[in-house]
């Protein structure tokens, strides 16, 4: 049996739990391009992955680096909103320090009513050091940060008592929101995680689900296990849980019906992509490597994805087995390729990939076996049945009328 009937039948079977599917949107787009044509495209973009059953999409905050262009996810998120109907859409994420948590949590609750229950809180403490300095924020006061931060939100959206809170950065005095959440009892609220302990640690001081966003990097890849035991270790510690079903794992890949054809659509964008990635987050790059060696070492490490639906399949099924176990996994959406090719890798994910990890494509492998190894047996009835008609018809005609 191949990977992806194993892996089909044993969620139908109810072995594992079915996966969810979504996109990071950071967004990724090269600086000097439309910014108002790019905005579209990424709105676009959700509008199609909306209408092909993705499930969610994580929008991020960045106020540096001409290519990360939304500032607001909020905003975006208001926008998306509109025009989609079921697609979940998560702040991915709001970087806490940035913000007072008043306003932060009020936002939330709006966007929770206005969507009917679709946002979803994603926190972080700010990926951009350059964005960090703008705001006269020290890096190395990012994370307590966001821990004060979220621990305000927190006990502003339960709401049970005013929140009365002293910080060094924010207060808040007899502070109520005005609105209750729509969703009970609280919108979903996860927290980033790359390659450090500290996002496992607050995930599991809150309860939160995790947003792994370097899973497929090599140190991000590398810390699964140990991300999900700390994450364990504190909650327990809290009194809290939390749930591997909540954990979101984020890969890098492009799709098409070749591994060649793959190759040749992100001639598009792969470098560009890839060098202002390694200009801004710690990970090594050097702008002077082939793209053949970038595709190659990208598929050997799980890195980048670049070929076939086959080869997607195998990223996600060697994900699950060194996290464990998850619950959602997330495209980094960029521009890695024209629109049309863009657009056909996800078209291509969703009816290729997607159905063995959600157990759909089980009962319809299961239909046509059964069918084909029964295949002489139901052409001999057809066969007969045919044979009988004539037979029939031809007795019918000879009788006297």
């Amino acid at each position: 049996m191949s990977l992806s009937r194993t892996i089909s039948t044993e969620v139908a079977r109810g072995e594992r739990w079915p996966l969810t599917f979504g996109v990071f949107l950071a967004p990724f787009h090269r600086a000097g391009r439309n910014p108002t044509l790019l905005l579209e495209q990424d709105l676009a973009l959700l509008d199609h992955l909306d209408r092909l059953g993705f499930d969610e999409a994580w929008i991020g905050e960045h106020h540096s680096g001409g290519w990360e262009i939304i500032a607001s996810p909020e905003l975006f998120i208001a926008s998306a909103a509109a025009r989609t109907r079921q697609i979940r859409l998560g702040t991915g994420v709001v970087s806490l320090p940035y913000h007072h948590p008043l306003h932060v949590a009020d936002r939330i609750v709006l966007l929770d009513h206005l969507t009917r229950g679709r946002i979803m809180l994603g926190v972080g403490p700010g990926q951009l050091a350059s964005d960090a300095h703008m705001l006269g924020i020290d890096t190395n006061r990012q994370r307590a940060m966001m821990e004060e931060s979220l621990e305000a939100i927190v006990a502003l959206f339960d709401g049970r008592e005013p929140v009365t809170r002293k910080t060094d950065w924010f207060t808040l005095q007899d502070a109520v929101l005005q609105l209750a959440p729509y969703t009970w009892p609280r919108p979903e609220i996860a927290v980033a995680a790359t390659f450090s302990p500290a996002g496992p640690r607050t995930a599991g001081r809150f309860g939160a689900g995790m947003l792994s966003i370097a899973a497929s990097q090599a140190g991000g890849f590398d810390a699964l296990g140990a991300h999900w035991k700390v994450a364990n270790e504190v909650a327990e510690q809290h009194g809290k849980t939390v749930d591997r079903r909540s954990w979101r794992l984020m890969g890098q890949m492009h799709l098409a019906d070749t591994a060649e054809q793959a190759a040749k659509d992100v001639e598009y964008g792969l470098i560009d992509v890839q060098t202002y990635q390694s200009k801004v987050l710690p990970i090594p790059g050097d702008p002077s490597t082939p793209l053949a060696e970038r595709i190659e070492r990208g598929n050997a490490t799980g890195s980048f994805i670049c070929g076939t639906p086959d080869m997607a399949i195998e990223q996600i099924e060697r994900l699950w087995q060194q996290s464990g176990g998850f619950g959602t996994y997330l495209i980094l959406a960029a521009d890695l390729a024209d629109q049309a090719a863009t657009r056909r890798s996800y078209e291509l994910f969703a009816r290729e990939v997607m159905p063995h990890f959600t157990g759909s494509s089980a009962g319809p492998l299961r239909s046509q076996d059964w069918q084909v190894s029964l295949s002489q047996t139901w052409k001999d009835q057809t066969a007969a049945a045919i044979g009988k008609a004539v037979q029939d018809h031809a007795a019918s005609q000879a009788r006297p009328s």
